[in-house]
Formats: C-alpha cells, sequence, structure tokens
C-alpha cells in the first residue's frame, strides 16, 4: 500500500509552483514575453564569470575521481575549511571546518538542522511571514511547526505573541532573513531582543532552545541596509545557507550547515549531520560544486537588477495606493491587497496577465508576493497592466 500521508500531499500543492506551471502555459498562448510572471523565486542574473572559468579549470586539470568521485560524509575538508575562513573573516566568527556540514541547498541544511535539535512530539515556532515549505520541512521529521503571527507594522518579530508561544516543548526557532517573502531585514535590535528572549527560556525550561536561521538571501541587501550575521548573537545558532541566490545556482542545490562554534555540542551536530544523511539518503552534494564554489565564496553575481526592479515597483505600488512595507533586501515585494481575499485579489490579477502570488500560504492573510527576478524592461511593461487592473477592477 502506498503512503497515505504523501498521497495526501498531492491534494495540497505548492501554489507558487502551481502558478508558475499557469505562466508557462499562458506563455503557449500569448508568448511568454507577454506574461508578467512575478511567481517563483528563480534567480534571473548570470553566474560570475570567474564561477565558470573556475568548473572549466577544474575540469580540465583535477583527477576525475576527484571531482566525479563520491564525497566524504560529512564534505570535503578543503571545502569546509575554506568555508569557515571566509565565514570567521567576514562576520568574525570562529568556526573551524568540523563546524560546516555541505549540505543539498538550505532545504537540504534545514532537513539536516531540524533532526539534529528536535525529536518526534518536539514543537518548532517560524516567524509569520514565513517560506510554506517549512511545513514540511519540519513536519515530516515528527517535530511540529507552529507559526508565531507577523507584526506587519514592519515585518520584524512580534515579540508579545513570540513570548507567549514559548513553552517548554520549543525545541527550536526557525527564523528567515532576509526574509521570503516581506524582503524585511531583521535588525541587530531584533537579533539582540531575540537572542536574549531565547537565553532567558533556555534557563527557565532548563534545556537548549536552538536557532535556525534560514540564510539563502544574506547577500541580496538594499541601499546599504545593515544585515547582522545572526550567528553572531546567539550561541546555539544553526545558519543554513545556500548559493542558489547569491551565484545563481538554485539547479546547483549547494549549500551548509554552519554550526555556531559556541553551540553546545557543536562539533558533535555536524558529526550527526554525517548520520541524519543516512537516514534520509540525503549524501552530500556533487563533489564538483563543492570544490567550485569553495573558490568563489566572497564573490557573488551581479545582483543590482533586484535592487533596480525594487524600487521601480515600490514607487508604483504605493503611487496605486498600495500599503507596503518597503523591502530591505532579497528580490520579492509584499504588498497588502486592495481586497481582503488575497486569493481572490490574485485571481482577477490574472486577466491582465499579472501573475502574483496570494500571501495565505505564507501565513498573512491579505497580502501577496511579486518575485522581481525577471528582467527590468518586463518589470517596466508590467506597470501598464497593473495600473489597468488596479483601475478597472477597484
Amino acid at each position: 500500500m502506498i503512503n497515505e500521508q504523501y498521497k495526501k500531499m498531492l491534494e495540497g500543492k505548492s501554489v507558487i509552483r502551481q502558478l508558475s506551471e499557469f505562466a508557462t502555459a499562458r506563455g503557449k498562448e500569448i508568448g511568454y514575453e507577454n506574461v508578467f510572471d512575478y511567481s517563483l523565486g528563480n534567480p534571473s542574473v548570470p553566474v560570475p564569470e570567474r564561477f565558470t572559468n573556475t568548473l572549466i579549470e577544474l575540469l580540465k586539470n583535477k583527477d576525475s575521481m576527484e571531482l566525479h568521485g563520491y564525497s566524504p560524509s560529512l564534505g570535503i575538508a578543503s571545502v569546509k575549511e575554506k568555508i569557515a575562513k571566509s565565514l570567521n573573516k567576514r562576520f568574525g566568527m570562529d568556526y573551524t571546518g568540523n563546524h560546516i556540514f555541505p549540505a543539498t541547498g538550505a532545504a537540504g541544511a534545514i532537513a539536516h538542522a531540524v533532526r539534529c535539535v528536535t525529536k518526534p512530539g518536539d514543537e518548532v515556532l517560524g516567524i509569520a511571514p514565513y517560506f510554506p515549505e517549512y511545513q514540511l520541512y519540519i513536519n515530516l521529521t515528527g517535530a511540529h511547526l507552529a507559526i508565531v503571527p507577523a507584526n506587519t507594522a514592519d515585518f520584524q518579530i512580534n515579540f508579545e505573541k513570540l513570548e507567549e508561544m514559548l513553552t517548554e516543548k520549543t525545541a527550536a526557532v526557525l527564523i528567515n532573513t532576509p526574509n521570503n517573502p516581506s524582503g524585511a531585514v531583521y535588525s541587530a535590535g531584533t537579533l539582540k531582543k531575540l537572542s536574549e528572549l531565547l537565553s532567558d527560556k533556555q534557563k527557565k525550561y532548563g534545556h537548549d532552545i536552538f536557532l535556525i536561521s534560514d540564510e539563502p538571501y544574506r547577500e541580496i541587501i538594499f541601499d546599504g541596509v545593515d544585515a547582522p550575521y545572526v550567528s553572531g548573537f546567539y550561541d546555539n545558532t544553526l545558519s543554513c545557507y545556500s548559493f542558489s541566490k547569491s551565484l545563481s545556482l538554485p539547479g546547483e542545490r549547494i549549500g551548509y550547515v554552519a554550526v555556531n562554534p559556541r553551540c553546545r555540542d557543536g562539533e558533535l551536530i555536524c558529526a550527526i549531520c554525517g548520520q541524519i544523511s543516512r537516514g534520509i539518503g540525503h549524501n552530500c552534494p556533487p563533489s564538483l560544486m563543492q570544490l567550485g564554489v569553495a573558490e568563489v565564496l566572497d564573490e557573488t553575481a551581479d545582483m543590482s537588477v533586484y535592487e533596480t526592479n525594487r524600487n521601480i515597483l515600490y514607487k508604483e505600488l504605493t503611487a496605486l495606493g498600495f500599503s507596503c512595507v518597503k523591502p530591505g533586501g532579497t528580490f520579492y515585494i509584499f504588498p497588502k491587497a486592495l481586497e481582503e481575499d488575497a486569493v481572490v485579489f490574485c485571481k482577477k490579477a490574472l486577466d491582465y496577465d499579472l501573475v502574483l502570488v496570494p500571501s495565505d500560504s505564507f501565513g498573512v492573510p491579505g497580502y501577496f508576493r511579486m518575485a522581481y527576478c525577471i528582467d527590468t524592461e518586463k518589470v517596466e511593461r508590467s506597470l501598464e497592466a497593473l495600473q489597468r487592473f488596479v483601475k478597472e477592477k477597484y
């Protein structure tokens, strides 16, 4: 008999993916250039030339088995050391290679981090708005994800609600900064307050409460916004990173868990990640990708287009009467819909070939997300459709 739990999941497909599929199908009818597809957060800028050249050099000069053979179960030692050194230089940390676990993107990193610090029946607190797939990442481990309501004033943390929900059952708190979908960047004040709260609750309940920090947008920051390194504020932090956005490599599925050296049993946690891999059949990311990213750790793709697009959309949306917190990073903007039901609002937008994502699955009803990782020319052409939509429907 097939697994009923996974069969049931077929009935609740990702809204984001469904809208992306709609946009693709509509594009076949009218030309994809005429579909203003703001559904999927798929990086749109080229990888850095140095990364491409690095792969070419590796393929030309490295031994075939080193490039294509099995990686050690805990990752390639030289790669881990380079990641640790880069993080230490950039953020004033003291990682060693033993604190780094290469993983298949941020999703793979979170899969390991959650299993490291929870057991079935534990509770993990997430902060709205949140990436919808967190529900699956957490709940399928046997732990339970509970969502702290959003602070819609600025999309920092709603500390009043968080403190109410932190109980003896809480094993971990999962945060995402810069945030998908809001684009908000948690300030140093927010992270300091979070650290103090979690430290107090650890003492009160007599057990560790881990902070799992999902950080794939760490390098996409605008206007000189300060984006503090989360692990610098709280000892029991597991940082989950992906090169998908910074290097425009989403299809390569390459990232890592970085365990704060001051974390309880820090080096043991990375060793445990290897055992978790055995249980979930993860194994390591490809050896070639590990070796490739290790040579460009302090570089990014040219992501200036995202800030350009942010500025264009924020100006137009606010001019049209939308309420919107200006994103400090990522390539998402999260305005309040012009009617209470965001699903209805986004459905009406489809008549204008505007593909917008309703906010219900992000844990904040009444908003919508636009992923503006598309060409600026297309963003500019979409404004006329957006204006007509607002004028004719609202």
